[in-house]
């Protein structure tokens, strides 16, 4: 594993049986993803999941608890990310907002769907971040410490 770990956020939305995910364009292929993305210089993680949400889903994320943390390498890569997933709920999509730059849609799907369509996962962490949610891991808010001058 390289010095360089990219820290990424992701939303884990679960409503009636079905969850968010975004369909993204990367490099040309359509993907699927939690609404997800990296933190930002001087940003705390439930900032960035937060303003990750809004930008891929044109909803506000309220989160209630962290999942998990993640760590995985790109194979053959050497691109490591470490990944904070959130659960929580969203409000109605804002009309006036766009979606960020190569999010196609946001679709709800069912575990059973999201599993069908494992050739288009972002990462292996889309269904994992989806079983540890139905396993019931939920950790407190207050066990992420943000130490930066705004936070």
């Amino acid at each position: 594993m390289g010095p360089d770990i990219h820290v990424t956020v992701a939303a884990v939305v679960h409503r009636d049986g079905r969850f968010l995910l975004v369909e993204e364009q990367i490099d040309g292929q359509l993907q699927l993803n939690q609404p997800a993305g990296h933190l930002e210089p001087d940003e705390t993680l439930v900032q960035a999941v937060r303003r990750e949400a809004f930008e891929e889903t044109t909803c506000r994320f309220d989160p209630e608890a962290l999942v998990g943390a993640y760590l995985w390498q790109v194979p053959g890569s050497g691109r490591t990310y470490l990944r904070m997933a959130f659960c929580g709920g969203v409000g109605a999509p804002d009309p006036t907002a766009a979606l960020d730059t190569g999010i196609e849609r946001t679709i709800w799907l069912t575990r059973n769907e999201i599993v069908a369509r494992q050739p288009h996962w972002r990462s292996p962490l889309v269904l994992r971040c989806v079983d540890d949610y139905l396993a019931g891991h939920r950790y407190p808010l207050d066990l992420l410490v943000s130490l930066l001058s705004d936070a």
